[in-house]
């Protein structure tokens, strides 16, 4: 049998993939865009790159399961003069937690258990918490700055889908002991272990909070990864491969990209002494040529727009995209209602299963939608759903630091003062 050679057979997969984009494209007008206020959005974002605090990125909107905008803009990569394309492949971190929620509710509405269950009964390294608290002042603690006391219950799956659980990224009173643990910060793809080991670790820490008295960003989904790897018998990657990203064709979705796509991967940039500079490339990083080992349902996954659009219109469509259903729509709705009360009172006023929840839109005090969702990446990206409004938008880039660069959050207002009916 005679083989494509491998050039010929890239340019009849760009081509396919450009054919799959135009067929699922509609006309922005149509879906209620004015597409001359869509500019303001291409302004904003050339602007940056114009101004040299960004070195390119994707836009991907759509509405009624159409898409409106998918655009790519400035570079993928400033130093080999290489234009960013849609199909670019990047680090997502924290837009992880939203595939980790959804892999651990798949296991949930299998009955494998319930959301209050104690999570010590899939890791029992948990059964018996403390938590570190404030050394008391009479000098009874010898110089310590904390003591811990018994957790007053244990942390249940509820609290790791919500980040209520206690665990922070290693900050907090305990930060030395998590630091001696090597569990600071959210970056596990150089780690030469499994999520397996790294979570058996962090249970024999400190907890930061009580079980559910707090909102506290940290190790919540990486431990909820280890969850549906132990209640479904299957690591992690193989799992979410599975039952989410092939029934999806989200065929870019992975923890670690094969070498063949290493080209594909936008490089990381980073504001530093306000210069926009180069941080990480294809040839330097733990995605291709790391260990390979640790799967973080926190922040490991890698993703191209189209394929997290995918994902997001899933979701939107309350757990089904074309024939593949992944979710029951109750149990969407459960996941972006208001699971923490006042818990969460930071960008937004709630948070559910996994999102942020606008369900008080003067307490956001920006252009959006009372019951749309979202959330973002350490990266840059950001991400929003909006039922109301039946859309999706997303926008994709690789910037750390940011250097005060608040486009993320600027992408969603150019979103919606374009949407005019």
């Amino acid at each position: 049998m005679n083989r494509v050679p491998p050039p010929i057979l890239g340019m009849i997969v760009a081509a396919l993939l450009f054919l799959t984009q135009r067929a699922w494209s509609g006309s922005a007008s149509a879906l209620g865009f004015d597409e001359s206020r869509l500019h303001r959005l291409d302004a904003v974002i050339d602007e940056s790159i114009a101004q040299k605090r960004l070195a390119g990125g994707v836009i991907y909107i759509a509405r009624d399961g159409q898409i409106a905008q998918l655009k790519a803009y400035g570079m993928q990569d400033i130093e080999k003069g290489k234009p960013m394309p849609v199909d670019a492949i990047f680090r997502i971190a924290s837009m992880s937690k939203a595939v980790t929620s959804v892999a651990a509710m798949i296991l949930y509405e299998e009955g494998k258990f319930m959301l209050h269950d104690p999570i010590s009964r899939f890791i029992p390294g948990f059964k018996n918490s403390v938590v570190a608290v404030p050394a008391p002042e009479d000098g009874s603690s010898r110089g310590r700055k904390f003591v811990t006391v018994p957790a007053k219950r244990g942390i249940q799956i509820r609290d790791l889908l919500t980040h209520t659980a206690g665990l922070t990224y290693g900050t907090g009173l305990a930060a030395d002991l998590y630091k001696e643990a090597g569990l600071s910060g959210w970056y596990f793809a150089n780690k030469n272990e499994t999520i397996g080991e790294a979570v058996d670790r962090l249970a024999k820490l400190p907890l930061h909070g009580q079980p559910g008295e707090s909102w506290q960003y940290g190790y919540s989904s990486d431990v909820l990864g280890r969850l549906v790897e132990v209640a479904s018998g299957m690591p992690l990657d193989r799992f979410v491969k599975e039952r989410i990203t092939d029934p999806l064709r989200m065929a870019d979705t992975c923890f670690f990209l094969p070498v063949e796509k290493a080209d594909r991967l936008a490089p990381v940039y980073g504001i530093k002494d306000g210069v926009l500079t180069l941080q990480e490339t294809s040839e330097t990083s733990d995605y291709i040529h790391g260990p390979r080992k640790c799967f973080s349902g926190g922040a490991g996954l890698l993703s191209t727009i189209s394929d997290y659009g995918r994902f997001l219109q899933m979701l939107l469509n309350g757990g089904e995209l074309d024939g593949a259903r992944i979710l029951g729509p109750k149990t969407v709705e459960l996941m972006h209602a208001n699971h923490t009360g006042k818990k969460y009172e930071r960008d937004t006023s709630a948070f559910g299963l996994g999102f942020w929840v606008n369900d008080d839109l003067g307490y956001y005090g920006e252009l959006g939608t009372e019951g749309s969702y979202g959330w973002g990446s350490a990266y840059f990206p950001q991400y929003l759903i909006d039922p109301k409004e039946r859309m999706v938008a997303i926008f994709m880039t690789q910037l750390m630091p940011a250097g005060g660069l608040d486009l993320n959050q600027k992408f969603k207002v150019l979103t919606y003062q374009a949407l005019i009916r």
